[in-house]
């Protein structure tokens, strides 16, 4: 049996919500059919010879081994890759929250790059890059026939310089141009306030190596103002992260011990559960961040807010706490991303990100292409919610399989804003599309935030219905 070196990192801005298993699973010989596909492989030396002889200009061997590699990865499914060794360097350094370029997580499609959702406070966020704006062109070099990771190459550079961006928008008759400019991406993956006495607002933008300590720290903060009567987790466009993240965010909102997720794969490692407990999400021999925790945080009536844009680890917490009927989901369907990836690295500092299992709620309901359904839907405006790309769209996608037995859904109850024509102002089928009302940068748990606002209304009711018992 051979083992790996294991690794717990992020996405890194390439495919919204990857998902990064605490180890990688060790593949032993006997997974692993018996003999090689000698004729294929024959056939591959004889492609490669004919490349190598006779292609118009001369290839290096190393370039050609890497698109192999590359080709068989990409073609599994969206989220498994090869990384060189700069993609793998990027992939380490994103864990951390830190990292150089223009802050958006993209993906492909029919061969541009498609904006999966700009991260906050970064020079994309500002400028107005929308998720599903389509990059068409970088500077003067066309997209099309760029990998992925070559296209995040000319994205990132050095801080304070600039690039151009050409992008198409779904309702726009002309391309865009966007003049950006670089600068080293800090992501601050916890903040909070307390939006009124006794009602606080906790968001998790990324789950990072530091978002477990950085939830206790600020619930700490939101706690000195005073008990609190309810508190709101969102998660919206959160594209998740690190595994270890999420089973800490779960766990500091469950009882000891309790079930948050397990994953199941082809392998051994991949079988797995994982529950609200120190070793589940400790990161080497860290004193447990969860002991400082304020007492009340346990019971405090919960609501947590979903979007399109909630992918993966973030969808784990959804899923957890929605199982074991700790808080109210409200919003709308999540991303529908329930595969993990685990990083093995290569010689040459390079790496390969493989899909290895889908992950399943407490109760064994797999999300993979499906994703959360919250318990009570709010659209984001008066059209409805904006038209997000979501895991089932995305080519090579993963089947849902789930196992848990199949109940008969009962429809979320459906709440949506005052439409215009109840303002006495133009009525809903005069407006061109449901993404013209949405503001171009919310700011969440405003005045504006009509699902903030709605869940804040939820939360009270849930606090008189507790007074009451």
């Amino acid at each position: 049996m051979s083992k790996y070196k294991t690794l717990s990192l992020a996405v890194g801005g390439f495919v919204a919500g990857a998902l990064i298993t605490l180890q990688l699973p060790a593949f032993a010989e006997k997974d692993v059919k018996p003999g090689l596909p000698i004729e294929d492989l024959r056939t591959f030396a004889e492609v490669y010879s004919a490349i190598k002889q006779g292609y118009v200009e001369p290839v290096e061997d190393k370039k050609m081994i890497a698109n192999a590699i590359s080709g068989m990865l990409s073609n599994l499914d969206p989220h498994s890759a090869y990384l060189d060794a700069d993609s793998f360097k990027d992939l380490q350094v994103g864990t951390q929250g830190e990292f150089g370029g223009l802050g958006i997580e993209v993906g492909m499609e029919d061969g541009l790059v498609k904006v999966v959702s700009p991260i906050e406070d970064t020079p994309a966020y500002r400028a107005g890059i929308k998720t599903g704006d389509l990059i068409f062109r970088l500077d003067e070099t066309p997209v099309k026939g760029l990998s992925l990771s070559d296209a995040v190459k000319k994205m990132r550079g050095k801080p304070k310089t600039s690039i151009k961006l050409g992008i198409l928008r779904k309702g726009e008759s002309k391309p865009l141009e966007f003049t950006l400019v670089r600068e080293v991406i800090k992501v601050q993956s916890v903040k909070s306030k307390i939006v009124e006495s006794g009602y606080g607002w906790v968001r998790i933008t990324q789950f990072q190596e530091t978002t477990v300590p950085d939830l206790v720290r600020h619930l700490n903060n939101v706690y000195k103002e005073g008990e609190l009567k309810g508190l709101v987790l969102d998660l919206r466009n959160d594209p998740g992260g690190l595994l270890h993240g999420a089973i800490g965010v779960s766990a500091a909102f469950l009882p000891p011990d309790v079930k948050v997720v397990s994953t199941d794969g082809r392998t051994e490692d991949a079988k797995q559960e994982f529950l609200a407990r120190p070793r589940d999400y400790l990161r080497g021999t860290r004193e447990d961040p969860l002991r400082t925790l304020p007492v009340g945080v346990k019971k405090v009536p919960m609501v947590v807010l979903v979007n399109g844009g909630s992918a993966s680890a973030s969808e784990i917490v959804a899923g957890a706490l929605q199982d074991h009927k700790r808080a109210a989901i409200v919003g709308t369907q999540t991303f529908g991303k329930g595969s993990v990836q685990s990083v093995l690295p290569l010689p040459g500092n390079t790496a390969i990100k493989l899909t290895t299992a889908r992950y399943y709620t407490p109760d064994g309901r797999s999300i993979q292409a499906k994703g959360i359904t919250p318990d009570i839907v709010i659209e984001e405006s008066a059209n409805g919610s904006s038209m997000r790309m979501r895991e089932a769209d995305l080519e090579r996608h993963l089947e849902d399989k789930g196992t848990a037995p199949k109940e008969e859904a009962k429809p979320a109850p459906v709440v949506k804003p005052a439409t215009k024509n109840e303002k006495g102002e133009k009525s809903d089928k005069d407006a061109k599309d449901g993404d013209d009302d949405l503001p171009t940068r919310l700011e969440y748990a405003s005045k504006e935030d009509y699902q903030f606002q709605q869940a804040l209304n939820l939360l009270k009711g849930l606090q008189i219905m507790q007074g009451k018992k």
